[in-house]
């Protein structure tokens, strides 16, 4: 009996310790975004005038609005639509041809599927920033410079999402595709209401890491878009930063880089039992 009240002793010193290392980790990652959310609400001169505040200040709402309807190239309003519709399309667009290529490879049988499989497969290896030369003439000579279509099309193959798709159809039970044949089931019928309704946690789960992917995209935005209209939020940030003897207005930079943050957190917020369903649960 003794031994065993110290096993749950033990337990509980241990379940104790693991969450106090979580909160100090937490605290860790937050402290540096609790500063930029204070420098966001406070002037100019309580910034650079040390110490630093560590409480908000009251220019919240002048910082903000400052952000969002005026910048130096475009406002931020302007830099968060184009974002969010590029990360929205990358997103849906990978997960559609994600979604359809994994169901031709493993439901179809024509000849050199297989190959065709390894061929998108191998594609991992040949990152943006590899084909970006060619990608770029494709584009420009398509007239889609300064375009979301040229933000996005070039974006929405994704090798890892078809892969990972295709595993997951591969333990679909045969049984469940001989009944749905027997019923008088088209493919698509099949596809739209028996797999696509099974993986919805897995879309959710890419859905998430893709948005985030698609929302931080730098190099590709920065190459097609000369537009200030079509900047992204990202290349708005790195356009805040003064050049020269310029004096950097760090009160908006940290507003924007707040606002920039808000929309992966909302996706990752709303989505989370999904995401997270959608990556540890063997049965979906």
């Amino acid at each position: 009996m003794s031994d065993q009240r110290g096993m749950v002793q033990r337990r509980g010193l241990g379940h104790w310790f693991t969450h106090l290392g979580l909160i100090i980790g937490v605290l860790f990652i937050f402290f540096p975004i609790w500063l930029a959310f204070v420098a966001s609400t406070v002037t100019q001169p309580e910034i650079v005038r040390p110490p630093m505040p560590l409480l908000p200040g009251g220019h919240f709402i002048e910082n903000y609005s400052k952000a969002l309807f005026s910048g130096v190239n475009a406002p931020v309003a302007s830099m968060m639509l184009n974002s969010l519709i590029m990360a929205l399309g990358i997103t849906i667009g990978k997960i559609v041809i994600s979604l359809t290529s994994a169901f031709a490879i493993v439901y179809f049988r024509f000849p050199g599927r297989t190959v065709f499989f390894w061929l998108i497969f191998l594609t991992l290896m040949l990152p943006v920033e590899v084909r970006i030369v060619p990608t770029y003439e494709v584009i420009a000579n398509f007239g889609m410079l300064n375009s979301y279509s040229g933000l996005i099309f070039p974006l929405i193959a994704s090798a890892t999402a078809t892969f990972l798709f295709r595993q997951f159809f591969l333990t679909v039970p045969d049984e469940l595709t001989e009944a749905a044949r027997v019923d008088g089931a088209s493919p698509m019928q099949f596809f739209w209401h028996i797999l696509l309704p099974m993986s919805r946690t897995n879309i959710a789960a890419l859905f998430v890491i893709l948005f985030i992917y698609g929302w931080n995209q730098y190099l590709w935005p920065l190459l097609i878009t000369t537009d200030p209209s079509m900047n992204t939020i990202v290349m708005g940030i790195k356009q805040m930063f003064p050049s020269g003897d310029d004096l950097a207005d760090w009160p908006v930079i940290m507003a924007t880089s707040i606002l920039a943050m808000v929309p992966p957190v909302i996706v990752v917020i709303s989505m989370q039992k999904l995401f997270i369903r959608g990556l540890v649960d063997s049965e979906k």
